[in-house]
């Protein structure tokens, strides 16, 4: 899903409330996490997950055009955990996906 289509799912569900405050509010949220993790900071959204830094070190890396060893210097990268209410509900959906895909049969009894 992307920007543009969550905001627009959200006024479908929100006819109250207006494109542009939907657009807004979206927009605050995302620049809100942005610039606390541009400070290394945490954004914990309880029953969703938590948005935090990892810091990579350097290390050897390979150009896969080249073959060629070069060094990749450390850097900040953005990361997500899921909280355990999303990945239970993610789960949930896929155990149910499973199963409406291919239906478990009755192992076949073995003859001795």
């Amino acid at each position: 899903m992307t920007r543009s289509e969550l905001i627009q799912q959200l006024a479908s569900r929100h006819p109250e409330l207006t494109q542009k405050d939907i657009e807004m509010a979206v927009r605050l949220i995302l620049d809100k996490i942005a610039s606390v993790l541009e400070e290394k900071g945490r954004v914990e959204i309880r029953g969703f997950g938590a948005f935090g830094v990892f810091h990579r070190l350097s290390r050897k890396g390979r150009n896969p055009n080249t073959g060629k060893i070069i060094e990749l210097p450390a850097k900040d990268v953005p990361h997500f955990r899921a909280g355990k209410e999303l990945r239970e509900r993610v789960n949930h959906a896929y155990a149910v996906s499973r199963s409406d895909a291919c239906p478990e049969t009755e192992p076949e009894a073995m003859e001795a």
